[in-house]
């Protein structure tokens, strides 16, 4: 049976690039904006509270961080740490909430009557409460702006990927200019530059010893580094013959763990055609081992170009968005697609996330398996679930072995009596 339809959690006044959830508050963090243009369309980092009402997710904004002229393009997260990428440079933002003892407008730059002025539209969730307005007792947000660095110095300057590592010392940064660089977090202070890839870095992926860094560009490479040596380049294809090596690009790499198996590492990446055509091949996504690098296993995704990549707490699942806005899960031990919801944004797909697997995430999942959160240039923000897979308890199917055993030695018994 087909998943049903995702819902709408949200819908910004702006075209949405990023999310990311937090991983101890039911707090999501979208952002996006029109740019430097002077069209009317703003720029935000727009923060939301997620709860379980009736039975559903629901989203509530509390708080709009205006980002001026520059929209919020990539984003990385660690604690109450926002590093967004904003035109040519990473804006290092820092916000905690406070909680007022009634009502109040949500946040100083955006929220209450102001929403009104900057577009957002308030949607009813499914507990009666308007998304867009604050919950009944009052979380303020508040946001400082702690500093800013260029990260790219090409003629079109973009930062294009930003990661902070698993123990937030350090952040990555890669853009139009093809270099990498490591700062040192908070001081911000550069650590290591160089030129990865000729031409732009699409994607950055920090192991978890902070030794080393996979980077995929688009001049078809991607390569694993420790500091500034290179340790091997990928090839996801070269045990699939018929591919000619310039035939596809790395889209994406991530890193994630392996379930049941503490310590384990698998490294996820997704390569798409190089070229668009008529009859357009498929996609492919590759597990690799974290360690030795070597290719475990390869299967095609679809022929959807996939635009944007994320995986599970627990490295059980994948979550894709593609450039004609479809979303889809994957088991990440099989690489099989597990969900899939045609066009379910109108554009683009420009980044997904899953609901964190802590205790918070788990209150927020209501009783399914997983949550994908998906934003895409069409301004929304919808809601991806995963039920519960059902499966028999390993008893249970010892049970029915059994049982299976001794009707067959009956059914020869009577066919053939004397049998036994």
């Amino acid at each position: 049976m087909a998943p049903r339809r995702p819902a709408e959690l949200y819908r910004a006044p702006f075209p949405l690039y990023t999310v990311r959830l937090h991983p101890r508050r039911p707090l999501a963090i979208t952002a996006g904006g029109g740019g430097a243009a002077k069209t009317g369309i703003r720029n935000g980092v727009h923060f939301l509270q997620l709860e379980q009402i009736g039975g559903q997710l629901s989203a509530s904004l509390l708080h709009c961080h205006d980002t001026e002229t520059r929209a919020t393009m990539t984003m990385a997260l660690a604690g109450d740490v926002i590093a967004a990428g904003q035109d040519n440079s990473c804006h290092i933002l820092r916000f905690s909430l406070h909680e007022s003892e009634g009502p109040a407008a949500a946040g100083k730059d955006g929220g209450g009557d102001k929403d009104k002025d900057k577009g957002v539209r308030r949607r009813r969730g499914p507990g009666g409460a308007a998304q867009g307005s604050p919950p009944s007792r009052a979380r303020q947000v508040r946001v400082e702006s702690l500093q800013r660095v260029r990260t790219d110095f090409s003629p079109d300057a973009l930062q294009k990927a930003v990661r902070f590592s698993s123990d937030g010392a350090l952040l990555a940064t890669g853009g139009a200019d093809g270099f990498l660089r490591l700062w040192e977090f908070p001081s911000m202070k550069k650590t290591l530059e160089f030129k990865a890839h000729d031409g732009e870095i699409e994607d950055i992926a920090l192991g978890p010893d902070n030794k080393q860094v996979v980077t995929a560009g688009r001049d078809f490479q991607c390569c694993v580094w420790q500091q500034d040596q290179l340790v091997t380049g990928l090839r996801w294809h070269e045990n699939l013959p018929g591919i000619p090596d310039k035939a596809y690009r790395y889209q994406a790499c991530r890193f994630g763990a392996v379930e049941d198996n503490a310590g384990a590492l698998r490294l996820y990446t997704v390569q798409v055609p190089h070229k668009r055509e008529r009859r357009p091949p498929p996609c492919y996504l590759t597990k690799w081992d974290g360690k030795s690098f070597l290719p475990l296993l390869t299967r095609p995704c679809g022929s959807e170009v996939v635009s944007c990549l994320s995986i599970s707490d627990s490295g059980t699942f994948l979550g894709l968005g593609t450039v004609t806005g479809s979303v889809a899960i994957h088991i990440a031990f099989s690489l099989q697609r597990l969900y899939y919801v045609k066009e379910a944004h109108g554009i683009v797909v420009t980044d997904v996330a899953f609901v964190p697997e802590s205790r918070p995430g788990r209150e927020l999942l209501g009783g399914h398996e997983a949550a994908l959160l998906s934003v895409a240039v069409d301004s929304r923000c919808k809601l991806h679930l995963l039920p519960v897979r059902r499966s028999l308890p390993v008893w249970l199917l010892l049970l029915l072995c059994a049982g299976l055993i001794v009707a067959t030695i009956l059914l020869l018994q009577l066919a053939f009596p004397g049998f036994l």
